[in-house]
């Protein structure tokens, strides 16, 4: 999909916990990482912004149903803020294979989506297999393999700014690089 002009894409990895989202300024009809930004919940009080990533709390909340509706307006502000808005926001859609809370994953992600028509933002969803194809070339990428093809790419180690003490990829992490290649593999489909 291309665009003329100055503008900014989203790709967002929605969920409950730790949704991230990569906010893009395309430039001559390409993404590239350096005219990225990055938002993302803390999971810990330690993480902070740094850089393009910049860190938020987990918004109060005491139902579900205000949770979904806090989570989504931290989204509309976060994509509101580019010049206006964003012009076409990516979405991973769901995971099939997903156990757990999925109706209330559901529900999450159908108060995101109503919010996203409700503010007249463009949305396309993008299968996690195409993600995970399009930034690794294996549709069944795991969380390192994901972390490792961002790392080489961007020389920016989340990991050790995020999550040190961890022995494997985690949350935000592993969210903020499934964010940055959703919005690339939205912007390139």
């Amino acid at each position: 999909m291309g665009y003329s002009g100055m503008t900014w894409v989203a790709g967002i990895d929605y969920s409950l916990t730790s949704p991230a989202i990569c906010v893009a300024e395309v430039l001559d009809n390409n993404i590239k990482f350096q005219d990225c930004r990055f938002h993302y919940i803390k999971q810990t009080k330690s993480q902070d912004s740094f850089e393009e990533f910049n860190a938020y709390e987990y918004p109060k909340y005491s139902s579900e149903i205000e949770r979904y509706i806090a989570l989504a307006d931290w989204t509309i502000e976060v994509i509101r803020w580019y010049n206006g808005r964003v012009e076409c926001v990516y979405i991973e859609d769901y995971a099939f294979a997903a156990t757990g809370r999925v109706f209330n994953i559901a529900e999450n992600m159908g108060v995101l989506k109503y919010r996203l028509q409700k503010e007249k933002f463009k949305y396309v969803t993008i299968p996690p297999t195409v993600v995970k194809k399009h930034a690794t070339g294996k549709g069944n990428a795991n969380k390192e393999l994901m972390y490792n093809t961002f790392l080489a790419e961007t020389e920016v180690d989340l990991k050790e700014e995020l999550t040190p003490r961890s022995t494997s990829i985690t949350n935000p992490v592993s969210d903020i690089v499934d964010a940055y290649y959703i919005c690339r593999t939205g912007f390139y489909s």
